[in-house]
């Protein structure tokens, strides 16, 4: 059984920065495609960011390319989502998830495990 545990989540001001951490326990990170989504209020579920198990160019929501970026720590066996110049709509609830996809696949539906969430607010 995959268990992943996000954390990092917080308060912030339009422009700042914050890192969000997913702790996968259960598999190793090569076994494994960590994507990231989050749910603004009021909102649905969005893709983030996701990152394939045998590594290659990560998949980003155009929304956030080019501030934020995901990577992962194989020895911790965590996978960390960078934001960087935040925006008030990037307020929402964070959640990272898995598969055994190869690829960083942005369907929500693909994905197999998810984490409780953490709740990151950005104010203007």
């Amino acid at each position: 059984q995959v268990q992943l545990v996000e954390s990092g989540g917080g308060l912030a001001q339009a422009g700042d920065s914050l890192r969000v951490s997913c702790a996968v326990s259960g598999r190793t990170l090569d076994s494994v495609t960590v994507g990231w989504f989050r749910q603004p209020p009021k909102k649905e579920r969005e893709f983030v960011a996701a990152t394939g198990k045998t590594g290659g160019r990560p998949n980003y929501a155009d929304s956030v390319k080019g501030r934020f970026s995901i990577s992962r720590d194989s020895a911790k066996n965590v996978v960390y989502l960078q934001m960087n110049a935040l925006k008030p709509e990037d307020t929402a609830v964070y959640y990272c998830a898995a598969t055994s996809w190869t690829r960083a696949t942005p369907d929500a539906l693909s994905y197999d495990y998810w984490g409780q969430g953490t709740q990151v607010t950005v104010s203007s």
